[in-house]
């Protein structure tokens, strides 16, 4: 049983902000999938399955994610190595795509609390949003939309990393990395 999980905030005021990236590469999987709704109360968000494939978007907000992706891994009994967490990552130019097993939060909020909840072993899928100029800048900067000119790419980069997820399914993480990674928007137009 594969799990992912795409990090985000719930409500409509934070449908487009760049820390709900995760959020929307989860709707696109459960599209495509087909998956069907099987939320109940005690997993703390929404929760889709299509097959041996769960998709989750916690709805504990951000910073508490790690109880709802611990429950749910808990229920359906999903090995660490299965589960698949999709986030937003200031550290990465707008576009870029990244994925690894491990290491650390780096200040991300919702990673810090899925590492206190099943351990930091789990893969990430790291779609880069840009960083503002000032640090102290960063929790306004995750939570304002997108720019116009994001928006208008990022259809295709979330049409990217889904399909990417998809492969992470049944091919080697290194694998993924060498045929999905991407170092910016750029390299949709080489």
């Amino acid at each position: 049983m594969t799990l992912f999980v795409g990090l985000g905030n719930p409500g409509s005021q934070y449908e487009n902000t760049r820390h709900n990236i995760g959020f929307k590469v989860i709707d696109k999987l459960v599209g495509d999938a087909g998956a069907r709704d099987i939320s109940k109360t005690s997993f703390q968000g929404k929760l889709y399955r299509s097959a041996d494939t769960l998709f989750l978007k916690p709805t504990t907000y951000m910073n508490l994610s790690g109880i709802s992706v611990q429950a749910v891994k808990q229920f359906f009994k999903v090995e660490l190595e299965e589960s698949i967490v999709i986030h937003d990552d200031i550290d990465l130019p707008f576009g870029a795509l990244r994925f690894k097993r491990g290491g650390g939060h780096g200040g991300h909020n919702g990673l810090k609390s899925i590492d206190a909840h099943i351990s930091p072993e789990y893969v990430r899928v790291r779609i880069g949003v840009g960083k503002p100029l000032h640090r102290s800048q960063v929790a306004d900067y995750v939570l304002h939309d997108f720019s116009a000119s994001e928006m208008s790419l990022l259809s295709r980069l979330i049409d990217h990393a889904s399909q990417a997820c998809r492969a992470l399914v049944g091919e080697e993480l290194n694998e993924v990395q060498t045929k999905y990674s991407l170092k910016s928007i750029e390299d949709f137009n080489p």
